[in-house]
């Protein structure tokens, strides 16, 4: 299993915005994509004084998932001009980690 890790910052006056546009927006359309080897996305969140960071971690089986999704320089971060517009700043590459241990809940 490998995972693609991204961060997003925002305002605080955005934060609930971009959050609904990830969860009903832009999830929705990577799961309607049928990515070959795609697993699952989960989407963390931390409220800071001044600004909000996101982090969404993607699960795939291989690498050629993770082209599918992103293309071949498959560590450019995949951001939509609609959630751009929302962010302060986001990382413009992702880091792409293989799952070494998978430990239950």
């Amino acid at each position: 299993m490998i995972c693609r890790i991204w961060n997003g910052w925002t305002t605080p006056n955005n934060a609930n915005i971009y959050e609904t546009m990830l969860k009903e927006e832009i999830f929705e359309s990577i799961e309607e994509r049928n990515i070959s080897g795609y697993e699952k996305i989960q989407l963390f969140r931390h409220d800071g004084e001044t600004e909000v960071q996101f982090i969404t971690i993607m699960y795939f089986k291989t690498l050629d998932g993770i082209r599918q999704f992103a293309g071949e320089d498959y560590t450019l971060a995949v951001v939509p001009q609609k959630a751009r517009d929302v962010l302060s700043r986001f990382d413009e590459r992702v880091r792409i980690f293989e799952v070494k241990a998978d430990v239950g809940y």
